[in-house]
């Protein structure tokens, strides 16, 4: 099970690291426009890479986060130099082939391959090597660069990162050292040195407290090392404060208080001394300073909120992009195969309520018989009585009088006889006015039900569903590239990105789109010169635009190239042998339609580029596999447009149920144009064909009865619930591409909506049919495939017939999950551990190594969400914490807990990608307890974190006793 789970959050992982790859692509392919990157598109670009660094590390992909942080690095270098360094097209290709690499390593991850070192170190790593040689290592920036270029939000915390920190370390190891001789000097010259650094960076708070300690320092010599204590003390509290974003409570002086009272105010000529000694070379103050990502996250709102409601806020990635990265904080990342099998758990669902809607008309159907019954027998039993009693007077006027007592008597028993009667049926006739009432109120509930299905079957669709743009966000890419390589100038633009595609459409749309595009490119789009003698732009254009059209989705690609030459086209199938006279009627539409024929094609040469000798065929055929089918408009001179047409969704379809040859078939009904009664007069035969007239065409007529043939029995009297509603003969018309065809049944039952079901096993469906359903009453029906049909009356043929059983594949099931065994729980008692990251698959990888510990989690995606589930009640023995986090991040959450006094004694430990000892130093004096970098040793990890549970809990017992 852990093993399972382990690939499977590494599998997420990897499809994490697909939109960091798309966020950076998108990003180096804005350079074609404007020939430099915007900052906040450099910042996200190196937060992606960043991402991908600290996530492959965690995960045990090594290559990857190495990789992912030489890239990282390039995009530091293109930060500090994005005003002097010269965007080339060979820099650009240069870091999207980067881009490249990391791409083809996360799909080799994703396969389970491994790398093979050789052709890493054949392939790869030049790559990242000249891309090195080209850009070099991040440099120091001068200050007045930086300062002009930088949000202060973002250099302040990157100098107190750096800057102060070797001040600070500096300060720490003279303390240690027990030789103090000339420690006041140096202390005075740092306090100065910082004080010029608070004045440049306008931090007055901060200024004042140098200020305070040079006063000091001054004013009682012999109180140095206690003064070089607070001094330490107080600037590692203010740097605290401004790496989490709270510099407005900065402290002013340092709080001497306890050693000496009313102290004199720093005069006047003080400041003014302070102030001259520091004014230092700003060159000198950023020598060593590394402009860095994280150092852009953590962007101060305001000084003046207060400190509860002071917390980072990460900025949008890259907010003109075609295409945002989803908002982590709103979605949830699924395995496919569980969207499959929710989806066919929901075609069961759509099978029982066709079932249930069965049921209620059968179950109105006896109600409305049991009333007539009723009404009936009341009639009946009324005649009876009626006839009886005419039998009595007929009687009494022939018979003696003795007789009428006897008979008087007989008539006054049957009367009470019939009466009990009479009660019995208007009894029977309250019951079924009750099992009205009843069905009535059971058709209510069907009917919310049948609402409540489709709702669902609504939102069901949007969660298979993916926006255009997941297609199409790497064909901007591509068509750079066929530029670069072709010489050509050719601009993509895309529309109706956000418009949303069934995945399993979308995945069938993605060899034909790509193939149309690179058509276009190569034989639709002419070169700059032929382009600029027609007296058209340089620049060619391509249009691919994604809209909905009912209940179908509608794609168009149209170029402003050439055109398709029809007469190219006759000559190609004249030379392929075609029939002339044929050729010479046909219309420019099917004329059009050959394009799409296996082997045909009107170029003259085989081009790696349109095809490698494929011909269109690939997109028909595709298309055919999604129930879709294409159009093609063109003109000379002017472009082409090809529209693509693809039903909303695969899993649940109306079908139109008719009836031929005494068995139940089913057509799609978005084929369907027309529906009508068959007249014998229409039918004309020509060349041994049928065909009938229809808008003024002819069209080939289909009889179902003689093209299908089934070995199975038939339905003597075929009945379903509902009445026909063509009880005739009748003709659809159905359409397919461009070609339509008339398709004779014997009865239409009227339309469905039904699930779609695969047909598994040794025993498939006979030709002309792909898939079934199954109706409400159990009864399996075939779909028609629209394609076999138009086929067989294009190629004058009729299915193959056979007795023997074909054999095919035998369709994987969906694999349950296996079964979590249950772990052993140690003999300390453990509770619940609270992980804070903002990758899911980080926590999910985490929860892991927890849960066999022997460990409860639960997760928050930031530390706002973690302490309003502390401050909401939440009961945890421990916290393991990320550093870099949007709104409240590691440093800043430690910050609160150890200021709540109801939370700080909550063990925390600090997981991050941060290596480097700075940001151990400051996670500590913060109060963490452990500090680990990614990759995390597992048993290093649970035996720490038990330690210092069971520690704290130790010491806070003792504490309490």
């Amino acid at each position: 099970m852990t093993k399972d789970k382990e690939l499977e959050i590494q599998m997420q992982f990897l499809e994490e690291a697909t939109d960091y790859l798309n966020t950076l692509e998108g990003v180096l392919l804005e350079i074609d426009i404007s020939k430099r990157i915007e900052l906040e598109h450099i910042n996200a670009a190196m937060r992606a890479a960043h991402s991908i660094k600290g996530g492959a590390a965690m995960m045990g992909f090594r290559v990857l986060s190495d990789l992912a942080h030489k890239l990282e690095d390039a995009f530091k270098v293109l930060k500090t130099q994005k005003d002097s360094l010269e965007l080339d097209t060979h820099l650009q290709s240069l870091l999207l082939s980067s881009v490249d690499w990391l791409r083809q390593i996360v799909e080799l991850l994703a396969k389970g391959n491994n790398l093979d070192d050789s052709w890493l170190r054949k392939f790869c790593y030049p790559v990242f090597d000249e891309l090195y040689e080209r850009l070099g290592e991040p440099t120091p920036e001068n200050i007045t660069t930086l300062l002009s270029s930088e949000d202060d939000t973002e250099i302040i915390p990157l100098l107190f990162e750096t800057e102060v920190e070797e001040y600070l370390q500096h300060l720490e190891a003279r303390l240690k050292n027990s030789n103090k001789s000339g420690l006041r000097v140096e202390l005075v010259m740092m306090a100065t040195e910082l004080s010029g650094l608070g004045e440049m960076l306008q931090l007055t708070a901060f200024t004042k407290l140098c200020q305070s300690v040079s006063h000091y320092l001054e004013t009682y010599p012999d109180s140095c090392l206690e003064i070089a204590n607070l001094a330490l003390k107080a600037w590692r509290q203010s740097q605290t404060l401004v790496l989490s974003n709270q510099r407005g409570n900065l402290p002013t002086r340092i709080d001497f208080g306890e050693v000496i009272h009313d102290l004199p105010p720093i005069s006047s000529n003080q400041q003014d001394y302070l102030l001259h000694k520091s004014a230092i070379s700003d060159f000198d103050l950023l020598e060593n300073v590394e402009l860095s990502p994280e150092s852009a996250d953590r962007v101060s709102t305001s000084e003046n909120l207060p400190i509860d409601y002071k917390y980072t806020e990460r900025k949008s990635d890259i907010n003109s992009l075609p295409k945002e990265r989803e908002n982590q904080e709103n979605t949830v990342r699924v395995p496919s195969k569980h969207l499959e099998k929710i989806n066919d758990l929901f075609g069961e669902v759509i099978i029982q309520r066709n079932g249930l809607n069965v049921q209620m008309e059968r179950l109105r159907k006896l109600v409305r018989n049991l009333s007539q019954r009723v009404q009936i027998l009341d009639q009946e039993n009324q005649e009876l009585r009626t006839a009886y009693a005419k039998i009595i007077t007929h009687n009494h006027g022939n018979q003696e009088v003795e007789n009428n007592f006897i008979e008087q008597d007989s008539y006054q028993k049957l009367n009470l006889l019939s009466q009990n009667v009479m009660e019995t049926i208007v009894q029977v006739a309250e019951v079924t006015s009750d099992i009205q009432l009843s069905v009535d109120d059971t058709d209510q509930i069907a009917r919310k039900l049948n609402k409540t299905s489709k709702q669902l079957q609504r939102q069901l669709t949007q969660v298979r569903m993916r926006p255009f743009s997941d297609l199409v966000e790497r064909f901007p890419r591509a068509i750079r590239d066929l530029n670069v390589e072709y010489g050509k100038n050719v601009q993509l633009k895309i529309e109706g990105g956000n418009t949303l595609i069934e995945r399993g459409i979308l995945e069938a749309l993605n060899e034909p789109l790509m193939h149309l595009l690179r058509n276009a490119f190569d034989h639709g789009i002419e070169d700059p010169i032929t382009r600029k003698k027609q007296g058209k732009s340089e620049q060619g254009l391509i249009e691919m635009k994604a809209v909905y059209h009912s209940n179908r989705t509608i794609i168009t690609i149209r170029d402003d190239g050439q055109g398709i030459s029809l007469e190219k086209i006759r000559h190609r199938a004249l030379k392929m042998g075609l029939d002339d006279s044929l050729l010479a009627s046909a219309s420019d539409e099917d004329l059009l339609s050959l394009i799409f024929e296996p082997g045909f094609s009107t170029s003259e040469q085989v081009t790696a580029l349109s095809g490698r000798g494929v011909g269109m065929d690939v997109v028909r055929n595709n298309l055919k596999l999604a129930r879709g089918d294409v159009n093609v408009d063109t003109q000379a001179g002017v472009g082409t447009k090809f529209t693509l047409s693809v039903p909303f969704t695969l899993s649940v379809a109306r079908v139109l149920l008719v009836e031929s040859d005494r068995l139940v078939l089913a057509f799609f009904t978005d084929v369907i144009e027309e529906i009508f009664l068959l007249e014998q007069e229409q039918i004309f035969s020509q060349n041994g064909k049928e065909f009938i007239n229809w808008q003024n065409n002819q069209l080939p007529l289909l009889r179902l009865n003689s093209y299908f043939e089934f070995n199975c029995s038939r339905y003597n009297n075929l009945e379903l619930e509902t009445l026909p509603i063509i009880n005739a003969i009748s003709v659809l018309i159905v359409k397919h591409d461009h070609q339509q065809v008339a398709v004779q049944v014997e009865r239409c039952w009227g339309e469905q909506e039904v699930a779609i079901r695969q047909v598994e096993g040794n025993i498939p469906l006979p030709s002309g049919f792909n898939n079934c359903t199954i109706l409400g009453d159990g009864r399996v029906v075939p779909l028609i495939n629209t394609n076999d049909l138009v086929s067989w009356i294009t190629k004058n043929e009729r299915p193959h017939i056979s007795n023997k059983l074909p054999t095919t594949r035998l369709q994987t099931a969906f694999l349950k999950p296996p079964k979590v065994p249950t772990i052993n729980q140690p003999s300390r008692q453990k509770s619940i551990i609270l992980i804070v990251d903002d990758s899911i698959n980080v926590r999910r990888y985490l929860a892991l190594t927890l849960e066999k510990g022997g460990y409860q989690v639960e997760q928050a995606k930031d530390g706002q969400e973690a302490l309003e589930k502390l401050e909401s009640g939440l009961q945890v023995q421990a916290v393991i914490c990320d550093i870099e986090m949007p709104r409240i991040d590691g440093y800043s959450f430690l910050e609160r807990i150890n200021n709540n006094t109801e939370l700080r004694n909550i063990p925390v430990a600090m997981l991050t990608s941060r290596s480097s000892s700075k940001h151990r130093q400051l996670a500590m004096q913060l109060g963490a307890k452990a500090y680990f970098s990614k990759p995390y040793n597992e048993q290093e990890l649970l035996r720490t974190l038990e330690e210092i549970i069971f520690q704290i809990a130790e010491t806070t017992l003792i504490g309490n006793s």
